[in-house]
């Protein structure tokens, strides 16, 4: 009866351990590999799970019109910090210190970077006045947004207005 209670206690640890987020670097790492083969950069996007403008840009990135404009350009990886109460096991560890190490320690969520598969920052969430722009969603935080996507890869011009379309709020 009692080794029965520390196999059920043992296997209980293990589940827990088992569903534990990956660390931080891991999936920076494994993004990076992907963008390696895929010749794409890594579309890195630190959010949580109570952070509605994290939701937002997730979904207007992978609505059908936006998805492959994405998709064909970088590997998104999220790496979730900044959880709270009982949500805390949805943390990537090390993910804060990630976000830190880009400058993001106090940007606020979403807060993302673009990086080339050597982990070589090429844009950030950070408009000219050193502000987070997060989800963009007024004209002048599309414009800016779509700017960095510009300047880390080949976007159409049509492409560009289809992003300005879904991402500005009216």
């Amino acid at each position: 009866m009692k080794y029965s209670k520390i196999i059920v206690v043992v296997a209980l640890l293990l589940f827990q351990l088992g569903a534990a987020q990956e660390k931080a670097d891991i999936v920076l790492n494994k993004a990076s590999i992907e963008a390696k083969e895929s010749k794409k950069n890594v579309l890195l996007v630190f959010h949580a799970s109570w952070c509605k403008w994290c939701k937002m840009m997730e979904k207007n990135m992978n609505l059908p019109e936006t998805q492959s404009i994405f998709g064909d350009r970088f590997v998104t990886a999220y790496v979730d910090v900044q959880e709270r109460g009982e949500k805390k096991s949805l943390e990537n560890p090390g993910g804060q210190e990630l976000m830190n190490k880009y400058k993001g320690e106090n940007a606020g969520l979403p807060f993302w970077l673009i990086l080339n598969p050597k982990g070589e920052v090429l844009a950030d969430s950070f408009n000219a006045k050193g502000e987070n722009l997060g989800s963009p969603s007024t004209p002048e935080e599309v414009a800016t947004f779509i700017a960095k996507i510009e300047k880390t890869s080949k976007l159409k011009k049509e492409e560009a207005q289809i992003i300005e379309k879904v991402f500005v709020k009216k």
